[in-house]
């Protein structure tokens, strides 16, 4: 049975849980790597990675390169003499990084592999409307998260489940999988498949605005999937136009009503406590949105200080 060192490299608090279930299981941790610190929010205050804030924390010896290809981050990565690396939610590692141990660097993405290569696949599960999603650990070569696959599990998509609990859910599959993945190494039963390409395949492309933007022309269950695979972050959004005033909204919770209707796609109608926009086949009630310069808020209590006109649509 051979002894693990390992290097952990990571990033967002997805990559947190799985370094907090390494540490409780015993492994030995050499060093963790992490993204450089950078300014955030009006304040431009420096902030450190979740990753980071938890290796601090937990006094673990800590790297932060600006550049994996720099001579001296090498030789530091040399120093700590690990013969395994581990991958979460981090960025692209040149060959000199992934090749360096003797037992390899694997990764744990957060998909069935091969659907869902990318930067964003918990996110585009929900969207693309799939009832099951899952993790893999896959060894990692010189494309994005094309290499030979190790360990999986599938869990299911609840239908109302948005992009951050199925987050917290994938990170604690995540956890037991890596677990899993560290035992069979160890023990030197590393059986791997390759992933196989066609033309089926699902990318989880990186989000921008364009494709967080809500086209209220689509079916109303592909819309509530958008609103759920962009919640809490980065959020759904659209255009609010009421009398001569246009807002940019973000809408976080919404719940589709199936019916047929007579009314022009994209208005609002509203009660004192329900706020619904027309769609194709039916209406998508709004549960949670956010104003401009506002906090989010439940539809109820935004409708208590507010009153929309006959005219307000959304686009």
């Amino acid at each position: 049975m051979e002894k693990l060192r390992i290097i952990f490299m990571g990033t967002p608090e997805f990559a947190v849980g799985i370094l907090d279930t390494i540490l409780k299981n015993n492994y030995e941790v050499a060093g963790v790597i992490t993204a450089a610190d950078k300014p955030a929010g009006r304040g431009q205050k420096i902030k450190y990675s979740a990753v980071k804030e938890y290796a601090l924390a937990n006094n673990l010896t800590l790297l932060q390169p600006t550049n994996l290809k720099d001579e001296d981050f090498l030789s530091e990565l040399k120093a700590l003499n690990a013969n395994l690396q581990i991958v979460v939610a981090f960025r692209m590692l040149p060959k000199a990084v992934w090749e360096m141990p003797a037992l390899g660097t694997f990764n744990l993405h957060a998909s069935l592999l091969p659907n869902y290569r990318g930067a964003a696949p918990i996110n585009w599960a929900i969207i693309n409307g799939e009832t099951k999603t899952g993790v893999t650990t896959f060894f990692i070569d010189d494309k994005i998260d094309t290499g030979a696959m190790i360990l999986n599990s599938e869990i299911k998509i609840e239908p109302q489940e948005n992009a951050g609990q199925l987050h917290d859910r994938l990170m604690t599959l995540g956890s037991q999988t890596v677990i899993d993945t560290l035992k069979v190494i160890e023990n030197g039963n590393v059986k791997t498949t390759i992933q196989e390409d066609n033309e089926e395949i699902k990318t989880a492309y990186k989000l921008n605005k364009e494709n967080c933007k809500i086209d209220w022309t689509k079916p109303g269950t592909e819309i509530n999937n958008l609103i759920r695979g962009l919640s809490p972050y980065p959020a759904s959004w659209c255009f609010l136009k009421d009398k001569n005033e246009e807002l940019t909204i973000k809408i976080y919770e919404a719940k589709l009503l199936l019916e047929s209707h007579t009314h022009e796609i994209g208005k609002l109608i509203c009660s004192k406590k329900e706020l619904k926009v027309c769609v194709e086949d039916g209406f998508l009630q709004l549960l949670s949105l956010q104003l401009p310069g506002k906090k989010r808020m439940q539809v109820a209590e935004l409708l208590n200080g507010m009153v929309f006109s006959d005219d307000a649509k959304v686009y």
